[in-house]
């Protein structure tokens, strides 16, 4: 797996931890699966501008490090697994060295502050069994390291505890301007709803804008900026807010309007859009018509925003499966 390319400026012959991946003596399945595979990758080994990493004049900083190449070239490289190293004031990197899969938000606030821009080369170091595969790494990095800008737009489809919200974020981290659209506000004298909608604030970077609000297809037309991204999560609430808002439960084609103006916006809007849903076409017929009415209603506004979405996926059990 070559994850660190070759370049002018850096070369990255060893991208694991410490300890390599796999570790020794580990049993985790990801471990075991590179070592059936026969696959060793190595700790940190790099050179910058043709200068192995460790000969290259160095400063310290919080969470790591900067060098200097030979040819001026300026890297910021993390100190280990979970390090977010602190760059000064006004810096600006050539290339940074980071630990993505532990704090793949780092990178999203190192492109917010200015320090990594559009022509820094980013490289993902300090990688070990905290990813489960080689082709999981894969797909993470081509989230994080892709172009910014938009329009595109992803749908995220599963279950309830599927993990779709925590990868519909994981997608974004990287990104750093990201606003999060909250389709459910805390409910008064619901102490459990509220201790789940804090916990997805917690999770989410603390330079995210949050907006709590069921005006879904306002928000995508006013996002006219392609370097703005939008979480979306999650249009099972978005729905049942719209439903309850028009008294449409024993009506629903009276809500017909309000998912025609949705997918009208997520069609025109200009932003990186990544939208949570919940897939209702795998449990059992719902036993009321209210039920049915949001099956039918949801199932048939995820075909039609799948069917405008550059990228749509199911998630189950924490994987991620493509849709064609």
């Amino acid at each position: 797996m070559d994850i660190g390319s070759r370049d002018a400026r850096v070369e990255v012959r060893g991208f694991a931890g410490a300890q390599g991946w796999p570790a020794e003596g580990c049993r985790c399945a990801s471990c075991g699966r590179l070592r059936a595979a026969g696959v060793m990758h190595e700790p940190l080994r790099a050179l910058i501008g043709g200068m192995p990493l460790e000969e290259c004049a160095r400063d310290e900083l919080p969470g790591g490090f900067e060098v200097r190449g030979p040819g001026g070239e300026r890297v910021l490289v993390a100190a280990g697994p979970g390090a977010c190293p602190e760059p000064p004031a006004g810096a600006r990197y050539d290339a940074v060295l980071l630990d993505l899969i532990g704090s793949p938000g780092h990178l999203g606030w190192l492109r917010r502050t200015g320090a990594v821009t559009a022509h820094t080369e980013v490289r993902a170091v300090h990688v070990d069994h905290r990813v489960r595969s080689e082709e999981e790494l894969e797909r993470r990095l081509g989230h994080w390291l892709r172009p910014l800008d938009g329009p595109h737009r992803t749908l995220l489809l599963g279950g309830s505890r599927s993990g779709k919200s925590a990868e519909a974020e994981l997608r974004l981290l990287a990104h750093p301007n990201v606003t999060y659209l909250a389709t459910s506000a805390p409910r008064d004298g619901d102490a459990e709803w509220s201790a789940r909608v804090e916990a997805h604030r917690r999770r989410r970077p603390s330079w995210w804008r949050t907006v709590e609000t069921v005006a879904l297809a306002e928000a995508l037309e006013a996002a006219a900026d392609p370097a703005e991204a939008i979480l979306v999560d999650g249009l099972g609430t978005w729905l049942t807010a719209v439903v309850d808002e028009a008294g449409a439960w024993d009506d629903p084609a009276a809500v017909a309007p309000r998912l025609d103006g949705l997918v009208a916006a997520w069609r025109g809007t200009a932003a990186r859009v990544v939208a949570v849903s919940d897939e209702v076409g795998l449990s059992l017929v719902p036993a009321t018509a209210s039920g049915r009415a949001f099956r039918d209603l949801l199932g048939r506004l995820n075909q039609r925003l799948a069917a405008e979405s550059e990228e749509a996926a199911l998630v189950v059990a924490g994987r991620v499966v493509e849709l064609p």
